[in-house]
Formats: structure tokens, C-alpha cells, sequence
């Protein structure tokens, strides 16, 4: 049986699909772009300031799925230009300080709302 997880502690869905589902032991999180939960809007200051937002963002997810950073096993990055890749693996690293999860990384032609970063991630649940 699967089991929807929703918080107002990331943004609501922009269209026809949850924050993340649990089912089966596991976690799969939606990909989660940098906009503020309250109010919707995009974090707009750079690639460094929108890669807090979202993990932020996926903290929240986390949080009310009763889960931390820790137990992801997997992510995708997706970049709008792979010329950030550094700065974002940088702000990345520092919520996976040890035993990091699988991770890729592609660019892409646009993210929603012109989005610079976007990750997704599947977690084991406790």
C-alpha cells in the first residue's frame, strides 16, 4: 500500500503528482526545484542560493516522511548548465558528509519556472 507524503514544509505540486510516495520500504521523492513554500515564488539569487532552497525543500519532504538525508540512497541532479555543477555539488556535499548516495547528474534544456537546479531522490525508509 502506498502512502502519500505531504508537508507544507516544501512547495506544493505545480501539477498531477505528489512530493514523494512511500511504499515498499522505500521513499521516492518528487524533484524539488527552488520556490519559497509559502508563497510559491522562485528563489532567484543564483545557482547557490537556489540549491539551499532545495534542499531545504527536501528536508521538509524528509522530515515529515520521519527520514533524514542520511537514509537517501540514490539522486538525480538536474542542471540547467553543467558550468554550475561545481558550485551545486559543493552546497550538495555538505548534507552528505558521509557514505554520499548514488547519485547523477545530466544537464537539461529548462527546468520548471526557469529553475536553475532540480533534485529528486529515493530514500529507505526506517
Amino acid at each position: 500500500m502506498k502512502e502519500v507524503i505531504s508537508t507544507k514544509n516544501a512547495p506544493a505540486a505545480i501539477g498531477p503528482y505528489s512530493q514523494a510516495i512511500k511504499v515498499g520500504g522505500m521513499l521516492y521523492m518528487s524533484g524539488q526545484i527552488a520556490l519559497i513554500p509559502e508563497t510559491g515564488e522562485v528563489v532567484d539569487e543564483g545557482v547557490e542560493a537556489q540549491t539551499i532552497r532545495v534542499l531545504q525543500n527536501m528536508e521538509g519532504v524528509l522530515t515529515e516522511a520521519g527520514l533524514t538525508f542520511a537514509d537517501i540512497v540514490k539522486t538525480t541532479v538536474f542542471l540547467t548548465d553543467l558550468e554550475d555543477f561545481s558550485a551545486v555539488n559543493s552546497i550538495y556535499g555538505e548534507k552528505f558528509p558521509i557514505n554520499p548516495p548514488a547519485r547523477s547528474c545530466v544537464q537539461v534544456a529548462g527546468l520548471p519556472k526557469g529553475v536553475k537546479v532540480e533534485i529528486e531522490a529515493i530514500a529507505v525508509c526506517k
